[in-house]
């Protein structure tokens, strides 16, 4: 069974048509990337599936339900984490408290009160960290950290709620290509835990690390298929040779 089916999802603000029924399928475990030019839809259709503006018209069924009308936070319950192009980390925070409040966000309330949940949660913090190879830099501020390991901290703060399907806008934006390189080393073995979408310009990156990609134009689904089968699609050609 599919884990996220969208089906014929259109989304209009004013005058302008965001999305004009878009399809779109991920499988559990997988990584599925969302492409195309500029004002192509790729944002808003992850908001649309994360519930942060609701899709005016289709449905978005999650692991076997309809979240179409749910909140965020339900969404968020059910396993559904985003993490958005902007970073959100407390950058007056060390990187170590950055990971504990995601981990709490979920805790307890008389756990959080007696002070028990920093100490019972600390192999978890710093396994986490050792993920993103942030373990050395837990006692710093997240201020300190260079954009990409920013990037790192919020991708594993998301990760703390252990969800069924990340959801990742841009998240290689602003990075050097070495820092490019290190994010999809990294996040490949996540594949073992949980699936992905993925809004990237990145090409290469996006390439690297999919195992099936969705070419958006102009609110509408241009193409899809693997990596393969886009590299070889003459309609996907056209679009990133005079519109990208």
């Amino acid at each position: 069974m599919a884990l996220l089916e969208v089906r014929g999802v259109s989304k209009t603000f004013g005058s302008l048509k965001a999305l004009g029924g878009v399809d779109v399928t991920v499988q559990p475990n997988t990584f599925h990337g969302l492409i195309g030019p500029n004002g192509s839809g790729k944002s808003t259709l992850l908001k649309a599936i994360a519930g942060a503006h609701f899709a005016d018209g289709g449905t978005i069924s999650f692991d076997g339900m309809d979240v179409t009308t749910m909140l965020p936070a339900d969404r968020s319950r059910r396993g559904l984490s985003l993490k958005f192009q902007i970073t959100a980390v407390l950058l007056e925070l060390s990187v170590y408290d950055n990971i504990l409040l995601a981990f709490q966000a979920h805790q307890p309330v008389w756990g959080l009160l007696r002070s028990l949940s920093r100490r019972n949660l600390h192999p978890e913090v710093m396994a986490a960290l050792a993920r993103f190879q942030l373990a050395d830099r837990a006692d710093d501020l997240a201020g300190e950290l260079s954009h990409g390991q920013q990037q790192w901290l919020e991708i594993a703060m998301a990760l703390t709620q252990k969800p069924k399907l990340l959801l990742l806008d841009e998240p290689t934006g602003g990075m050097s290509p070495e820092e490019r390189r290190a994010t999809g080393d990294l996040l490949v073995p996540i594949k073992q835990h949980c699936a992905m979408i993925i809004v990237e310009h990145d090409l290469d990156f996006i390439k690297d690390i999919c195992d099936r990609l969705t070419v958006l134009d102009n609110g509408q689904v241009l193409d899809d298929g693997t990596v393969a089968e886009i590299e070889a699609s003459t309609k996907v050609q056209e679009v990133y040779t005079t519109r990208v």
